[in-house]
């Protein structure tokens, strides 16, 4: 599967806790990623600088859905099922089904 141009859900949903550039000590969970431009393309992809997190990340349908508020979904709940049990309790998960 192609990556959706345009699509973001992958630096929004999920935490991720490498350090970015504008991130450094990580950037948390349904925080929209500052590397993200306003066509929702990553600003530091090709850098030596991406993360080596973010350079891993391979689009699958089961990941990704079938369009970009299914990612979103899905993301999400990936992330709150993998958090700590505190963070579990305190975020709540936004539903992006169509």
């Amino acid at each position: 599967m192609q990556c959706r141009i345009g699509c973001g859900a992958c630096c929004i949903a999920p935490s991720i806790s490498s350090p970015l550039p504008l991130h450094p000590k990580g950037k948390p969970a349904a925080q929209r990623c500052l590397h993200l431009d306003a066509d929702n393309l990553c600003s530091l992809f090709g850098h030596t600088n991406r993360p080596t997190v973010c350079q891993n990340f391979q689009a699958t349908l089961d990941v990704c859905g079938s369009h970009r508020d299914q990612a979103l979904t899905l993301l999400t709940e990936w992330e709150l099922l993998t958090a700590p049990t505190a963070k579990k309790l305190s975020v709540t998960c936004t539903r992006y089904d169509n």
